[in-house]
């Protein structure tokens, strides 16, 4: 039973080793635990804030990107009624030349059919008065084939160019 009951002198001398043992963990080794826990506390806390930084900026790198987004997004509807405005403009545009155009053959059209009207009118007139003429000569040589008729002919125009004067 030695093993269990320890004598005095071993008692004191483990009792004086500990306490050795103690006084170099409290002078040397203490002070290098406490100070790698430290320091591994304050890398912690570091990494911690670090992480917190990390998450703001991603939060503000989303929140810039959305509002990238969104004026992107902006600008393409912008760009699209501008570009529906400028083909309307295009269209109208291109609908008013082409009835300015119209118009022109529209009126260019009615002055040639006009001209070509008062032409037809003329030769009408002409073709009409050489007709009459002819008629006329016709009908004066068979009247005028009588010297009676002629000097009656002769005082009826006479008597109408006084009426005129």
């Amino acid at each position: 039973m030695e093993l269990f009951t320890p004598d005095a002198g071993l008692v004191f001398w483990m009792f004086v080793s500990v306490a050795v043992l103690l006084f170099v963990l409290y002078k040397w080794g203490w002070p290098v635990i406490l100070k790698s826990i430290e320091s591994r506390a304050d890398m912690i806390d570091k990494g911690v804030e670090y992480a917190r930084d990390a998450k703001e900026q991603l939060d503000n790198a989303k929140a810039e990107s959305q509002r990238y987004i969104a004026e992107a997004r902006k600008q393409q509807a912008d760009m699209l009624r501008e570009a529906d405005k400028m083909k309307t403009q295009i269209i109208e545009e291109a609908r008013v030349a082409a009835q300015k155009e119209a118009r022109k053959v529209m009126d260019a059209a009615k002055v040639s059919i006009e001209q070509e009207r008062k032409e037809a009118e003329k030769q009408f007139r002409d073709e009409v008065s050489s007709f009459a003429l002819d008629i006329a000569t016709k009908v004066v040589r068979n009247e005028l084939s009588d010297e009676k008729a002629q000097t009656k002919l002769v005082g009826q125009l006479l008597d109408e160019m006084e009426k005129q004067n």
